[in-house]
């Protein structure tokens, strides 16, 4: 168990439970996300919250849950790196599944005063070479 398992845990709750306020909370205030969706970055916890409230909205009646696997976490001081793919998967009021898309995930934290904060978020999938678009499913 490393520092960072309360970061992913009230990731995989907040978005389940589409909470804005416990998504935000493991972000800092200067977070710095290179999203893969529609826009290149967001710069600040204002313009990051204000998507995840278009995400959690555009659910509907549905939820997304989230799931991590082939984690990989270096910590070195007040400083640390998860990377992992993570599964998005949408579920219907009935907890049936919907559909399902996968992303690589970069988590950049730092620790202040004992509580860890992502300071950058990076979620990138690759592109294949025939059709150029994004591979969402490995």
């Amino acid at each position: 168990m490393t520092e960072l398992d309360s970061l992913v845990k009230t990731y995989q709750t907040a978005v389940f439970q589409k909470d804005l306020e416990a998504f935000a909370s493991i972000f800092d205030e200067k977070v710095r996300v290179f999203d893969m969706w529609g826009r290149w970055d967001y710069d600040g916890l204002p313009a990051w919250r204000e998507m995840a409230q278009g995400w959690f909205a555009s659910l509907g009646s549905n939820r997304d849950v989230i799931t991590f696997h082939d984690v990989q976490i270096e910590i070195t001081g007040g400083m640390a790196v998860l990377t992992a793919i993570v599964r998005f998967t949408a579920v219907s009021e009935k907890g049936e599944e919907l559909r399902y898309l996968e992303n690589r995930l970069t988590w950049v934290a730092r620790e202040k005063a004992g509580v860890w904060k992502i300071i950058h978020q990076h979620t990138s999938g690759p592109i294949d070479f025939e059709t150029m678009k994004v591979m969402l499913k490995r």
